[in-house]
Parts: C-alpha cells; sequence; structure tokens
C-alpha cells in the first residue's frame, strides 16, 4: 500500500520481495498443495477437496470495514478498479458456549435472544446516543465529557449489563482486551459508530472481503504504482541493507546495489532493528459444512470476547467459502486466531475450534509479533508492525499512516491523495 501511496506522491519507487508471490505475511497460498508443503504435511491433499487450484488461502485472516481507512484507501486510490468484493453475510458473538448474531441496528436489538427485555430498551437508548454522537457539537453529550468519562462511566450511564458490555466493547467496538473500559470514551463511541455507519452501506455485516482472497489487495497496488512509474520484482533476494553513517544509502541484490534515500521494510528484514513484542496463533481449517448457528452463512465473522473464556484477549474466528472464489465448491475455510497468552496456544484457541468441528483438515501456525525498536528517524528505515490477531484491516491502517508521517514529515491525507491524482489524471478521467 505504501509502495502504491509514495508512487502517486511523486516518489521514485522501486519495490523488491523476496518471495515469488505477492503479500509477504499475508498472502494467499494456491494452489492447496503449496498450503501442504508450507505446513510440512504429509502426502497430497485428499481427492475430496476438489482441485488444488481452486484454493486460494490467506495465511492472515481479515475482513474491510466497509466504512473503514483501508477502504477509503482503495477508493482514492481506485485501486477498486483490480478487485471485486463480497459482503460478508454476519457478525456473530459468542455467549455462554453458544453463538448469537450480533445486534447491531435498533430494530435487531430489539429482536436480539442475547439480552432480556429491558436490556433491549437500555441498549437501543445507547445506540441511539451513539448515532446521534458528534464530538464538535456539546449538546450531544449528554453530560459526558469525550475526553475525560470512561467508557466505564458511559455503560453505567445507560445501566448497561456485563454481557452487553462485552459484546459492545468486543464485537462492535472490536477491542482486542478491556483496558479501553478506563480510558476516555471518545475512541470507543467513535468505533461503534464506525461499525454501524459500515453496516448502514450493506446491511448483512460491516465487512467486505476480495473475491480470489486477500492476495488481490497486494497486486492491485502494485499496479497502482505500476501506473505512477514505481518498479516491481518478486523473487529478489536480499543480501544486505547498505548504510553510511548510520543511515540507508541502498540494497544490495545479487551483486548490485540498487541506492535509495528511505527504506520501507517488514520486521523480517531487520532483526536487529526490531523487538518481540508478543505471538498469535492462527489456525486454518477446511471445512466440508458451514459453521453451526450462522443460518448456513457462506461467510461469517465469530467474536469469543475474553470474558467468556477467562482470557485477557479475545478469539476470533473469520470463515469465507467457494462462494469467494478461495476454496473449492462445496468447502469452506475458517480461521481462527488469537493472541498468545499462555505456553499452551493450541488449548488457548480450544473454544474456537470447538465450534467449527467436524474439522476436515487443520494448519496451525505461531508467529512473533515484532515492533520497531528503530523509528526511521535518523536511519531513513521505516519499519512496519507484524499483522495482530484483529479480523479487519483498522490497525494495520494505523501504522500505514504512522509510517507515513514519519516518512513525510506530515499527516496522511486522503484529500490530498485524490488532488494529486487529480493533477495526473485530469478530472475527466475520473468520472
Amino acid at each position: 500500500i505504501l509502495s502504491g501511496i509514495m508512487s502517486v506522491n511523486g516518489k521514485k519507487v522501486l519495490h523488491m520481495d523476496r518471495n515469488s508471490y505477492y503479500g509477504g505475511e499475508s498472502a494467499s497460498i494456491t494452489p492447496l498443495e503449496d498450503l501442504y508443503k508450507r505446513f510440512n504435511l504429509p502426502g497430497t491433499p485428499p481427492e475430496s477437496m476438489g482441485r488444488g487450484r481452486d484454493w486460494n488461502v490467506d495465511l492472515i485472516p481479515k475482513f474491510l470495514m466497509a466504512n473503514g481507512q483501508l477502504v477509503k484507501m482503495l477508493l482514492y486510490t481506485e485501486v477498486t478498479r483490480y478487485l471485486d468484493f463480497k459482503v460478508i453475510e454476519g457478525s456473530f458473538v459468542y455467549k455462554g458456549g453458544k453463538i448469537y448474531k450480533v445486534p447491531s441496528t435498533e430494530a435487531e436489538a430489539l429482536a436480539s435472544s442475547l439480552m432480556g427485555l429491558f436490556e433491549k430498551r437500555r441498549f437501543r437508548k445507547f445506540l441511539v446516543y451513539v448515532a446521534n454522537f458528534d464530538e464538535n457539537d456539546p449538546r450531544t453529550f449528554e453530560g459526558v465529557d469525550p475526553k475525560k468519562t470512561t467508557m466505564r462511566d458511559v455503560y453505567k450511564k445507560f445501566d448497561l449489563g456485563q454481557d452487553v458490555i462485552d459484546f459492545t466493547g468486543h464485537a462492535l467496538a472490536l477491542y482486542r482486551t478491556d483496558d479501553y473500559l478506563d480510558q476516555p470514551c471518545q475512541e470507543t463511541i467513535n468505533r461503534i459508530k464506525l461499525y454501524s455507519e459500515s453496516l448502514a452501506r450493506y446491511g448483512k455485516s460491516p465487512y467486505l472481503y476480495p473475491l480470489y482472497g486477500l492476495g488481490e489487495l497486494p497486486q492491485g497496488f502494485a499496479r497502482l504504482s505500476a501506473i505512477y512509474g514505481g518498479t516491481y520484482m518478486l523473487n529478489k533476494p536480499i543480501e544486505e541493507i547498505v548504510i553510511e553513517n548510520g543511515k540507508v544509502v541502498g540494497v544490495k541484490s545479487e551483486g548490485e546495489v540498487a541506492r535509495c534515500k528511505q527504506l520501507i521494510c517488514d520486521p523480517s528484514y531487520v532483526s536487529d532493528r526490531v523487538t518481540k513484542v508478543g505471538q498469535v496463533i492462527r489456525v486454518i481449517c477446511i471445512l466440508s459444512h458451514p459453521i453451526k448457528n450462522t443460518n448456513d452463512a457462506n461467510s461469517c465473522q465469530i467474536i469469543i470476547p475474553q470474558n467468556q473464556v477467562n482470557r485477557k484477549s479475545d478469539i476470533y474466528v473469520c470463515m469465507i467459502s467457494s462462494a469467494h472464489n478461495v476454496a473449492a465448491q462445496g468447502k469452506y475455510i475458517a480461521i481462527a486466531s488469537t493472541t498468545v497468552e499462555t505456553a499452551d496456544p493450541e488449548k488457548e484457541i480450544k473454544p474456537a475450534l470447538d465450534l467449527l468441528e467436524p474439522i476436515e483438515q487443520k494448519f496451525v501456525s505461531i508467529s512473533d509479533l515484532f515492533a520497531p525498536t528503530d523509528l526511521g528517524t535518523e536511519s531513513q528505515i521505516f519499519i512496519s508492525r507484524t499483522y495482530d490477531a484483529t479480523t479487519h484491516f483498522e490497525t494495520t491502517c494505523d501504522d500505514i499512516k504512522d509510517i507515513y508521517k514519519r516518512m513525510m514529515g506530515s499527516e496522511f491525507d486522503f484529500e490530498e491523495m485524490k488532488r494529486k491524482k487529480n493533477d495526473i489524471y485530469g478530472e475527466e478521467e475520473q468520472q
């Protein structure tokens, strides 16, 4: 995404990738045989899995929020020309061992079996309050100070019980832990607004997913970069990052040095400039059936709030299927992920896998999470953070904006991006 944005900004971009495919850590693997190889499974996929080429399996599952930052980046850069999306059919939340559809409209809140009658009325009032909340108009605050009042106090104000707090914080505001409860409420209210505005766009859920898998996203941005004169090299080994006087001056590959002023890379290229901040476990499961209690949805998300399973972090499940051209006919891919908290990660993720039984084949990966120790101010090396356990791209977009700001010294501005494109393409072509 950054190579696309930098190319639009008039920078001369060379994009090198040691892999033979786009997307690095977040690639989609095809054919299915390659996935078996990647996870060192013996033998080849059974006949029942259909044609290997029909599979595009994401290594890192994420959905796009319909009104979120990544969709804005796609629209402004017009990368949408190269992609087709489908709406994810439903979002579900786990409570007391069962899953329920996440109520996200007033009507759904009143019909939901997640809450009792009086709780529903209070939750509905809360949703109306959030919808009308405008941080620039104190008349909408109703005695709440967005920068001071904690979210815990806002829940109290509406007299919402623990279960409702759980699904609001984790399935609507999409927090991974409960730390947000004691922080000022403005951020949480904005997150719930993003969820309901995203939902309002398409109705079934606030999430979108690209046909043929997430591997289509990096390819779309690679095309964008190429249109603006960027060069992309796959299968290009990186031998050394050349540094003079503490500053990056080039990258050595196959005996040649490509000189540069700035370098963007992921943590795997610069192990001495990053620090490990945790681990994520992800389990890719192939199923021959939709997930139980989801109305046979061909795609969905399930969030298991940490409170419900005595954990500190939520567990996520993303499910997609042949409807998205990522699996053979009649097959479903469900990916469970969570932040590792103990020495036995597979046990931690069990509540999610129990919802998916019977599982035909599973692929387990445990990845280290890295964050840069070098912000790039001196070295001009800008390092991204490893993908976290969340099932949407909002945290990734925050990282993109953060790297942009460190590189350019100014905030990433969507409107500015639009103007730059108009300068090159002219207004007419945009229509």
